[in-house]
């Protein structure tokens, strides 16, 4: 039988150790604690490798030894005639490629919207499978397609009387081959966006503009295509981004080659970095990357007038 003492002592302690507790985590603090594990892991894997990459690109690495080398990193990148090749490449398959997936995906989204289609949900389901398909497992699928051997792309060329097309192998050939790629992985992506966007605007401008006589033509030209300016927006810059960043497409597909013609900024900044260990000028690469990257979405931004409002 427990001894009333060991008893009163054991609740005193209850007691204090509960008044700590209230201490320690007040209603002022508690959202510290709440955020104050996400807020050490977006500094443990975000702002320090991004602070530790910026002095990176100002070093060189040999082993274990790193040397201050001042700017020499980014006066190499500006005389090297890769890194030039590198960002022509990019910007042939952002110029080609985004345009084409956006109109690509304004149309099946304008498609789906109409009421004269059936099976929607369908249809939506199936054109945003790509997105949401690994990149490995497709990219492998794509290289049998493509093969200029053996691929289905060349047999069904074959059946029409057309000589086989060097799909990988061709400079010109590999880089249609990685936008077609990406033109099938993201337009459905779009093609939601622009569904979401279609289903926002009122009805009731439609019905005005029918009233009016407009046709469905001068519709979709003076109340679709305004009313869809942020979702335009949206869309230009994050493929912008997206594109200028591309890696996996070319990576799996080529390697960046033939004779590096699909060989793109970030594909170059991985070999740089972990082909041939330069980590010092692949941290210069990829500030150079972000600095273009950010110019350009302001441009972009800035051109439409979004700046302004």
């Amino acid at each position: 039988m427990a001894q009333p003492e060991k008893i009163i002592s054991t609740a005193a302690n209850y007691r204090v150790n509960v008044k700590k507790r209230k201490t320690l985590i007040t209603p002022k603090n508690a959202p510290y604690f709440f955020i104050g594990p996400s807020l050490i892991l977006i500094i443990i894997f975000t702002i320090y490798p991004v602070i530790s990459s910026f002095i990176l690109s100002f070093q060189e690495v040999r082993g274990a030894e790193k040397t201050f080398v001042g700017l020499a990193n980014y006066t190499r990148l500006f005389h090297d005639p890769v890194f030039y090749k590198s960002l022509l490449n990019t910007f042939q398959i952002l110029i080609v490629q985004v345009p084409i997936m956006l109109f690509i995906s304004l149309l099946i989204a304008a498609g789906l919207h109409s009421s004269l289609v059936r099976f929607k949900a369908f249809f939506r389901i199936a054109y945003f499978m790509p997105a949401i398909t690994a990149l490995v497992a497709a990219s492998i699928v794509f290289m049998i397609l493509l093969d200029e051997h053996f691929g289905l792309v060349n047999y069904l060329l074959s059946l029409m009387g057309l000589e086989p097309i060097h799909w990988l192998t061709s400079p010109f050939w590999a880089k249609v081959s990685v936008i077609a790629v990406m033109t099938w992985r993201w337009t459905g992506y779009n093609m939601v966006i622009f569904l979401a966007g279609l289903q926002a605007i009122p009805k009731e401008l439609y019905e005005a503009a029918s009233i009016d006589g407009a046709s469905k033509v001068k519709q979709f030209f003076l109340i679709t295509i305004p009313q869809l300016k942020p979702v335009f927006i949206f869309t230009v810059v994050m493929s912008t981004i997206g594109t200028l960043q591309l890696f996996d497409e070319p990576f799996i597909l080529t390697q960046g080659g033939p004779n590096s013609a699909t060989m793109t900024i970030t594909l170059y900044l991985y070999e740089t970095g972990f082909k041939y260990f330069e980590f010092g000028y692949a941290s210069a690469i990829a500030y150079i990357l972000v600095i273009i990257i950010a110019v350009i979405s302001w441009i972009q931004m800035k051109w439409v007038g979004d700046l302004e409002e």
